[in-house]
């Protein structure tokens, strides 16, 4: 009897330190949610991909140094349906970024829009993440 407890707790917490990692991909704690930057910038790339659709830029601070930033957005599927595609930004577009800076001071974002240097808008969706922005 102990060794089937035995083996039946060792399996459960073999489970949960296998599935902990998966649960806490989908946090946002590392970004400022209670602040949005917006920053205008050129596009250096433009990874349409999974798990995280990334948009690259630089951008030209006060100083007049480059800083390369990189902003993550939902997943490939998750973009698609919002009207996102593989080519919609491409290295040297001018746009204008926002989203919610990291809380480490990086050149990172959580991307909650874009703007293209046309005026239109391409917005990020993810439900309870910008509810209340």
């Amino acid at each position: 009897m102990k060794t089937k407890r035995l083996t039946l707790f060792t399996f459960a917490a073999g489970l949960l330190a296998i599935a902990t990692p998966v649960f806490a991909h989908h946090g946002a704690s590392v970004y400022d949610s209670q602040k949005v930057t917006t920053l205008k910038g050129t596009v250096t790339g433009f990874r349409f991909m999974n798990p995280h659709t990334e948009l690259s830029f630089d951008v030209k601070n006060a100083d007049g140094k480059v800083e390369k930033w990189t902003a993550e957005a939902a997943s490939l599927v998750t973009m698609s349906r919002m009207g996102w595609s593989r080519d919609m930004f491409k290295p040297g577009d001018a746009i204008t970024a926002s989203g919610n800076r990291a809380k480490n001071g990086s050149f990172t974002m959580r991307l909650s829009k874009v703007v293209a240097a046309n005026g239109k808008e391409f917005k990020v969706q993810r439900g309870e993440d910008y509810a209340d922005q």
